[in-house]
Formats: structure tokens, sequence, C-alpha cells
């Protein structure tokens, strides 16, 4: 089999605090909205600033990490998979696509004053640092999962994609 690569980095900006919910066993769940920006000239030779929204979600520490220390404004350094679900609309009968990306590694980048308390926990989770004024950590959820937890308002063990 032929080697295939699903990575996405971001860098960018916290649009509102996450949301945080949990399954009925206690696996915790974030999800948030992050911005990114990118500067291009138009045909007059202005420039103009075109800014993009990523839907993230994160699992059990991760999402414990960004419960404590993530909030609205805050700048974030992130790598994760990308993961379209989809799904039958009950009402509509129509295929609904939602694409996510299911963070790995997230590195906290805002100090405390910036982005609303953005910072102040100071790890490395590669090195064991803690000199180091962004903090990193790495969970990697396995490879199976199910499709349909990103359309029901309450989660489920069953929708947790590990």
């Amino acid at each position: 089999m032929a080697k295939s690569v699903n990575k996405v980095i971001l860098l960018g900006n916290v649009g509102k605090d996450p949301e945080i919910r949990s399954t009925p066993s206690g696996t915790l769940v974030a999800t948030f909205g992050l911005a990114t920006s990118d500067r291009f000239q138009d045909a007059q030779g202005n420039w103009q600033d075109r800014t993009e929204w990523h839907n993230l979600v994160a699992f059990k520490r991760t999402a414990e990490i960004i419960r404590d220390y993530v909030k609205k404004g805050s700048k974030l350094y992130v790598e994760g998979s990308l993961r379209t679900s989809n799904w039958e609309d009950k009402e509509t009968k129509v295929k609904r696509y939602k694409t996510e990306i299911i963070v790995n590694d997230i590195s906290l980048l805002s100090g405390r004053e910036e982005g609303s308390g953005g910072g102040g926990y100071s790890r490395a989770a590669s090195s064991g640092s803690s000199t180091s004024s962004a903090a990193s950590f790495d969970q990697r959820p396995p490879a199976s999962a199910t499709d349909d937890y990103t359309q029901q308002a309450e989660i489920s063990d069953d929708d947790i994609p590990f």
C-alpha cells in the first residue's frame, strides 16, 4: 500500500470560548473554532485580508488543557488531521457533511494578558522543559473513528474516534 499523509498545521486565534462536553463515561471533548488569515493583493493592487474558520475537536488530556487554558482570542499552534463525517438529515433526508480537524498536538502561544488568559501553562511535551514560553501537548487518537458523533447534541462513548 502506498504511503499517505493526513496532516494539518494551523497557527491562528480562537474565535470564541471552547465548548467542553463529556461522554457518559467521562471522556472530555473540546470543540472550538480557529481563525487563520491570508493577505493578498486584489486586481487593483490593494491588500485584502481573508479569514478562514476551522472547526477543531480535541479529546481527553488535550481537551482538559483547552478547557483550562484556552479562551476567546488565544493564539494557538495546532497539528492534527482532517476527518469528514457524513450523515442523513432526519427531517429533510439530505446527506450532510462536516469536516473537522482532530487535534493531535497543541501549543499555547498567548501570554497571560493576551487572548483573555490563553497562556500560563509552560511545558514542552517532547523535551520535558519548563523554560519554554509555549506549551506543547501531544495526544493522537487511534485511527478508527465513528462518523456520526458530529451531528448529535449529546456525545456518547460510541461517538469518540478511539
